[in-house]
C-alpha cells in the first residue's frame, strides 16, 4: 500500500492554504467571554477542577420517546387529534346517567384505536432506540492513567478523556487532534456523513504535540483547553491549548468532528473536547419538517364538516324534543305517557323543558358520534404502513449493482406519491452517474479520443446526421457503454495513436509526455497499492481528478507513491523503451476553489529543474498563457467548445519553468500568507498564487463525461406523458446543462429556448465599474426586462413549446419578492425549465416558489449534501443513494438507488396508492353516514328520546372491527389496472394530477349515496327479536334483500352512465383491455393522447414532431 506502509514523514509546505502555524486573532481575544466558556481538563479525569463543569455524556438519543415519557407524550399526540380528543369527551360522558349507552361499549374502541397508535409509534421508536443502541455501544480506545489504553463504550467518554482512534473508524466525539501516525501530525478525515462529501480533508495537529506518538507518552500528559461553547458550525472553532507553561491558539484544523471517519491514516490521538449533544453534528441535526399530504389535510375538513352535520342535527333534535316535551302535559293528558313525564326529574319533564332540551343535546352528541369514523386515522396508517412494504420490497425497483432496494422513509406521503405535478431534479449523480470517464482529450493542438458521448449521439439523431468522430462514421444504434462493461471505472478512452505506448511516434511526442506527466503529478489524490497484486487504486478529493490520475495510469504515467514531499510515478521512457520510475520533489500545493478555478503544484524534477504544473477552467487559463506559450491555443479552443457541445466537462493543462530566485520570493510570501490569520488572508494567498501562476506554456486539454444513468430518457418521455413537468437545478455551466438537456430528451429540435442570463455588455461596464449597487440595479433591471420579454415570447407562442434557460446569477434577482410571481408564471408556462450554476439555497427557494406559487404537489430528487434544502422544502423529497454520501437520503422521504426507479415509483406505486387511499376514506364517510342516518331517522320516529336504534356492542363495534377491515383489505390490495398497464399508459396518472378521485364532488357524491339506505326499529334486546321474529319471517329477507338493491342500484346506474358517456382514464383502459385493443397501436395512441397538457417533452414528443413533419 503506498500510504500503508506509513513512515515518519517530515512536515512540508505541500499543506497550502490550510495548513500552517496558528496565531492569536481578534476570535481569540474572546476566550473567556461570553460564547466562549468552555474548560477542558486533558487527561486529568482525577483532578477535582476536571469534573467541576458539568458537561453533557456522550450518550446520544435520537427516540422521540424514554420508557418515562412514553405514556404521557404519547396520550397527548394522540390527543392533539381533533377526532380523538372529541372521543374521549364522550367516552367521559358515557360514565353520567346522559349517556343512551353503556360506557365500557363506549371507552372499549377509543382504547382499541389509541393503543393501536401508540404500539405502532412504540415499534418505530423502538427501532430508533436500537440505532441509538448500537452507535452508543461501540467501543474506542481511551487512556485510563498510567500510559496504558483500554476499550470504552463511546457513551462513557468524557469530555478531557485522551483517546486513540484507528483506520478506518469514526470519531466518537468532537476531539483535539493532538497526534498521528505520521510524524508531523496530519491526518485524512472522510467527512461523508456530515456534508456528504466522499473526498478527504487534511488535518493537523499542533506543532507542540506532534511529538506524542506512543501510548506511553500519556503517562504524564496534562494540558487545558479553553474554547468556544457548543455551537453548530461545522466550519469554525476558536479556543486556546495550555500545555508546558506555553499557550497556543486552535482552529479548525486541529478539530476532528463526530461521525467523520479516519481514512489513510494508521491512528491518531486525541483530547474529548465536545461530547453528546453538544458535538457540532448533533448541534446541526434538525427534525424533518413535518409533511402531510393533500388528501390528509382535505380529510380534515371533512371531518370538521361532518362535526358540523353532527352538532347541527343534535341541535335540531334537541330544539323539537324541547318544544315536544313542553307539551307533554295537556292538562291531566299525557301525550307521551310512556317516557312518564308526570315522574321524570329532568330529561323529560314538560316544566323545565329548556334544561330538558339542553341534556338532550349532549345525549345526542353522545348517540350520533357514530358519524364520526373513530378508526378512519389508525386504519389508514395501517394502510399506509403496509403500502411502504410493497414500495420497499419491489423488485424492479431494487438495483443489484449496489445491493439498494428502494426504501420509503415516512409512511405519510404514500398517496402524495400519485399527484406531482412538478418534478425539481438535481442533475450530477441524479440525471447522470457522477461518475467521471475519461474520454477524449486535445495534446498540442491535435484531438484525440474516438469514444462517441450519449450527447453527441442524441445530438446526431436530432439532425439525422452519420455521427463521424475522427474520420470514423459511428453507428447510432450502437449501444451505449455501461459502467459494468468498462474494463477499468474512469477511463473509455480509445484512440490508437497514443495508447500502448504509440505516442512516443507522435509529432509532438515531448508535449504528449509533459500532458500525461501533469496529469499524473498535479493532483492531491493518494494511491493505494495492494500488497499482493501490486495494483494501484486512487482516492480523490472528485470523480473528475481520480478520472485523470487513472488515465494518465492508463497511458503509461503510473503514479503509484505520494510522501509529503515527493511524488513517484512510473513512465515509459522514449529512448529505451522501458518502464522507469521518477521521484520529483513536491514542494507547494495550490489548491483548487471555485474562486480561483485553477489547481497548482510545484515540483523539482529528477533534473532539478522547478516546475509549476497547473490545470483549470478555460475561462481562467488562456489568460495566463505566456506570448510564447499560445502555439496550440487555436486548435485546443476549438476542440474544447466541440468537448462542451458534446455534454463533457473540460480542463485546460499548461505549465512553466521557474528560476530559483522567483521560487524563493513566491514561497515567502506564499507561507507568509497562509500562516496568516488576519481577515485577508484570503486576499494575500491570492496575491501571491496570482504572480506565479502566469506566462504558461499551454500543453492541451482533458475531457471527462458523466454519463447518463441508464433509462433516464425513457424514464422522462413517460413521465412527460403523464403530465408531470420536469425541472432540472443544477450548479454546472450553461453549454454543458442545454446538452444534458438534450441528451435525455428534456429539450428538442425545434424548441425555442428562452435564455436569461447576465452577459450583456451593460452588466460586464457596471461589473467594471465595480460599484456594487449599480451593478445590483443594472442586473435586476435586466432580468427584469428577459423575463417580460421571455413572456411576451410565450404568450405569441400558443402551439410552439420553449425551453426557459437561466444561469445562478440571474436567477437571484429573479427570486426577488417583487420578480418572482413573474418568473413563475413564465417558468409554468414553458415546456422545459433549466437552472445552471444554481446554489443549494437557490435550489430551495426555487422549490419553494413552485410549491406555494402553484399550489400542486412537487417532487425534489437529489443525492448531495447540497440537495438537502430542496428535498426538504418540497412536498416529496426523493434521495438518490448514488456516490455522494447519504445525506440526500438521510433528509429524504423516499430512498431509490437510480433515477429511473421513479417511473414505476410515480406511474404505478403511486397511482395505485393514491387511488386506494382516495376510495378508502369515501368509503369511510359513506359508510358512516349509512350509519348515522339510520341512528338519525330512529330518533325521528322515536320522538327524539335519545335512545339507540342498536345494541351498545353494536354501536361500538360497527367501526372498529365490522365495518374497518374490509375498507383495509380495499385500502391496501385494490388495483384498477394492472402494474404493465400503468407503465404503458402513463395518462392514468392525470387521475391524481387532476385529483380527480378527491374533488368535493365526488366526496359528497358518496355521502348523498349513503341516504340510500332505509331505517328499522330495532330493539335494544336486538338478539331475541332477530332469532325469535326476524330470521323466521320471509318477509324480513325479502326487505333486506330489497334495501341492498335499492341502495346498490343508483351507484351501479351512475357508473354505466360514467362509464358509457364520461368514461375516466382508467375506464377508458379497462374498456381497452376488455375488448383486445392492447396491442392496437393506432388505437392505443389515440387514447394515449387524452392528456392533461400536450406531451413537449422526451423522445415521443420528438417522434410526433417528425409525423408532422413527414406528413
Amino acid at each position: 500500500m503506498g500510504t500503508g506502509r506509513k513512515r515518519r514523514l517530515h512536515l512540508s509546505n505541500i499543506y497550502s492554504f490550510k495548513c500552517g502555524r496558528n496565531r492569536f486573532d481578534d476570535d481569540h481575544s474572546q476566550i473567556g467571554g461570553p460564547g466562549f466558556s468552555r474548560v477542558v481538563y486533558c487527561n486529568e479525569s482525577g483532578v477535582s477542577e476536571a469534573g467541576s463543569h458539568s458537561y453533557s455524556d456522550n450518550y446520544v438519543r435520537s427516540t422521540k420517546y424514554t420508557p418515562m415519557t412514553f405514556l404521557p407524550k404519547s396520550l397527548f399526540e394522540q390527543f392533539r387529534r381533533v377526532a380523538n380528543f372529541y372521543f374521549l369527551v364522550t367516552g367521559i360522558l358515557s360514565f353520567t346517567e346522559l349517556a343512551p349507552y353503556s360506557a365500557v361499549s363506549a371507552i372499549l374502541p377509543l382504547i382499541v384505536v389509541i393503543g393501536a397508535t401508540m404500539v405502532k409509534e412504540g415499534i418505530e421508536d423502538w427501532q430508533r432506540q436500537k440505532q441509538d443502541h448500537e452507535v452508543n455501544n461501540r467501543k474506542v480506545k481511551v487512556h485510563r492513567g498510567g500510559g496504558v489504553f483500554e476499550s470504552r463504550e463511546w457513551k462513557n467518554l468524557r469530555v478531557g478523556d485522551v483517546v486513540k482512534v484507528e483506520k478506518d473508524e469514526f470519531f466518537p466525539a468532537d476531539l483535539l487532534l493532538l497526534s498521528s501516525s505520521y510524524e508531523d501530525a496530519v491526518c485524512y478525515v472522510e467527512t461523508m456523513n456530515l456534508d456528504g462529501e466522499t473526498n478527504l480533508k487534511l488535518k493537523q495537529s499542533l506543532d507542540a504535540t506532534s511529538t506524542i506518538h506512543n501510548d506511553s507518552d500519556f503517562n504524564n500528559f496534562r494540558a487545558t483547553v479553553k474554547c468556544e461553547d457548543p455551537n453548530a458550525s461545522l466550519y469554525t472553532f476558536v479556543g486556546t491549548m495550555e500545555y508546558q507553561d506555553q499557550q497556543y491558539a486552535l482552529s479548525p484544523q486541529q478539530l476532528l468532528l463526530r461521525d467523520s471517519k479516519l481514512r489513510n491514516t494508521d491512528y491518531i490521538y486525541g483530547a474529548v473536547i465536545f461530547t453528546g449533544h453538544d458535538t457540532k453534528v448533533i448541534q446541526n441535526s434538525t427534525e424533518a419538517p413535518s409533511k402531510r399530504s393533500g388528501i390528509e389535510r382535505r380529510m380534515d375538513t371533512i371531518i370538521y364538516f361532518l362535526f358540523f352535520i353532527l352538532f347541527l342535527m343534535a341541535f335540531l333534535g334537541s330544539v323539537y324534543f324541547g318544544v315536544v316535551t313542553k307539551r307533554d302535559l295537556d292538562g291531566d293528558r299525557q301525550k307521551r305517557w310512556y317516557l312518564g313525564p308526570d315522574r321524570a326529574k329532568i330529561f323529560f319533564d314538560p316544566n323545565r323543558a329548556p334544561a330538558a332540551a339542553i341534556y338532550h343535546f349532549l345525549t345526542a352528541l353522545l348517540l350520533y358520534s357514530y358519524l364520526i369514523p373513530i378508526s378512519l386515522y389508525v386504519s389508514i396508517e395501517i394502510v399506509k404502513v403496509l403500502q411502504t412494504i410493497f414500495i420497499n420490497n419491489d423488485i424492479h425497483m431494487y438495483y443489484e449493482e449496489a445491493d439498494k432496494p428502494a426504501h420509503a422513509r415516512t409512511s405519510n406521503l404514500t398517496e402524495e406519491l400519485g399527484q406531482v405535478d412538478t418534478i425539481l431534479s438535481d442533475k450530477t449523480g441524479t440525471l447522470t452517474c457522477n461518475s467521471m470517464e475519461f474520454i477524449k482529450c486535445s495534446v498540442a493542438g491535435t484531438a484525440y479520443g474516438r469514444g462517441v458521448t450519449e450527447v453527441e449521439r442524441a445530438m446526431a439523431k436530432r439532425t439525422g446526421s452519420p455521427l463521424i468522430v475522427n474520420g470514423r462514421d459511428q453507428l447510432l444504434d450502437e449501444p451505449n457503454d455501461d459502467d459494468s462493461t468498462l474494463s477499468v471505472k474512469g477511463y473509455n478512452f480509445e484512440d490508437e495513436r497514443i495508447t500502448n505506448g504509440y505516442w512516443i511516434h507522435e509529432p509532438h511526442s515531448d508535449v504528449i509526455q509533459k500532458f500525461f506527466r501533469l496529469l499524473a503529478i498535479c493532483h492531491t489524490a493518494i494511491p493505494d497499492v495492494d500488497e499482493e497484486t501490486g495494483k494501484v487504486t486512487y482516492e480523490a478529493e472528485s470523480p473528475d481528478e481520480a478520472a485523470f490520475v487513472i488515465a494518465a495510469r492508463e497511458l503509461g504515467f503510473e503514479f503509484y507513491k505520494r510522501t509529503q514531499t515527493t511524488v513517484s510515478f512510473m513512465e515509459l521512457n522514449p529512448v529505451t523503451k522501458q518502464r522507469v520510475e521518477r521521484t520529483y520533489e513536491l514542494l507547494n500545493v495550490l489548491e483548487f476553489n471555485s474562486a480561483r478555478k485553477r489547481m497548482s503544484v510545484i515540483v523539482r524534477d529528477d533534473a532539478g529543474k522547478l516546475l509549476l504544473l497547473c490545470k483549470g477552467a478555460d475561462s481562467v487559463m488562456f489568460d495566463r498563457l505566456a506570448k510564447n506559450g499560445r502555439e496550440f491555443e487555436e486548435n485546443t479552443k476549438e476542440h474544447v467548445n466541440e468537448y462542451a457541445d458534446a455534454g463533457l466537462r473540460t480542463l485546460i493543462l499548461a505549465y512553466r519553468e521557474l528560476t530559483e530566485e522567483e521560487y524563493k520570493e513566491f514561497n515567502e510570501k506564499f507561507t507568509e500568507a497562509k500562516n496568516s490569520v488576519s481577515a485577508d488572508r484570503d486576499e494575500l494567498i491570492d496575491e501571491a498564487t496570482e504572480e506565479v501562476e502566469k506566462d504558461l506554456i499551454l500543453l492541451g486539454a482533458t475531457a471527462v463525461e458523466d454519463k447518463l444513468q441508464k433509462g433516464v430518457p425513457e424514464c422522462i418521455d413517460k413521465l412527460a406523458q403523464a403530465g408531470i413537468k420536469i425541472w432540472v437545478l443544477t450548479g454546472d455551466k450553461m453549454e454543458t446543462a442545454i446538452n444534458i438537456g438534450f441528451a435525455c430528451s428534456l429539450l428538442r429540435q425545434g424548441m425555442k429556448q428562452i435564455i436569461i442570463t447576465l452577459e450583456s455588455p451593460e452588466i460586464i461596464a457596471a461589473e467594471k465599474g465595480g460599484d456594487k449597487a449599480v451593478i445590483s440595479k443594472v442586473s435586476k433591471e435586466s432580468v427584469k426586462t428577459q423575463i417580460l420579454a421571455g413572456k411576451a415570447q410565450l404568450s405569441a407562442s400558443t402551439t410552439d413549446p420553449l425551453a426557459l434557460i437561466i444561469d445562478g446569477k440571474s436567477l437571484a434577482y429573479a427570486l426577488h419578492d417583487d420578480i418572482k410571481g413573474t418568473f413563475l408564471e413564465l417558468a409554468v408556462g414553458c415546456a422545459s425549465v433549466i437552472c445552471c450554476r444554481s446554489s443549494p439555497k437557490q435550489k430551495a427557494l426555487v422549490t419553494r416558489l413552485v410549491k406555494e406559487g402553484t399550489g400542486k404537489t412537487t417532487l425534489a430528487i437529489g443525492d448531495g449534501a447540497n440537495d438537502v434544502g430542496m428535498l426538504q422544502e418540497a412536498d416529496i423529497g426523493i434521495g438518490i443513494s448514488g456516490v455522494e454520501g447519504m445525506q440526500a437520503v438521510m433528509s429524504s422521504d423516499i430512498a431509490i438507488a437510480q433515477f429511473r426507479y421513479l417511473e414505476r415509483l410515480l406511474l404505478v406505486h403511486g397511482h395505485w396508492c393514491y387511488r386506494r387511499i382516495s376510495s378508502m376514506i369515501c368509503y369511510f364517510f359513506y359508510k358512516n353516514i349509512v350509519f348515522g342516518t339510520t341512528v338519525f331517522l330512529y330518533e325521528a320516529y322515536a320522538s327524539f328520546s335519545g335512545q339507540p336504534a342498536y345494541n351498545d356492542w353494536y354501536l361500538s363495534l360497527y367501526n372498529v372491527f365490522f365495518t374497518s377491515l374490509p375498507a383495509i383489505a380495499l385500502g391496501v390490495f385494490d388495483q384498477d389496472v394492472s402494474a404493465r398497464f400503468c407503465l404503458k399508459f402513463p395518462l392514468l396518472y392525470q387521475e391524481g394530477v387532476q385529483n380527480t378521485l378527491f374533488r368535493w364532488r365526488r366526496i359528497f357524491g358518496w355521502m348523498l349515496n349513503a341516504y340510500g339506505a332505509m331505517p328499522t326499529s330495532i330493539s335494544t334486546d336486538a338478539y331475541k327479536v332477530f332469532v325469535e321474529t326476524l330470521v323466521p319471517a320471509p318477509s324480513y329477507w325479502v326487505v333486506t334483500l330489497y334495501v341492498v338493491i335499492a341502495a346498490l342500484v343508483p351507484y351501479f346506474c351512475y357508473k354505466a352512465v360514467q362509464m358509457r358517456f364520461f368514461p375516466a382514464y382508467h375506464g377508458m383502459i379497462q374498456w381497452i383491455r376488455y375488448e383486445g385493443n392492447t396491442d392496437d397501436p393506432e388505437y392505443v395512441n389515440m387514447v394515449r393522447q387524452r392528456s392533461i397538457r400536450t406531451t413537449t417533452v422526451g423522445f415521443t414528443a420528438r417522434k410526433r414532431d417528425n409525423l408532422w413533419l413527414i406528413s
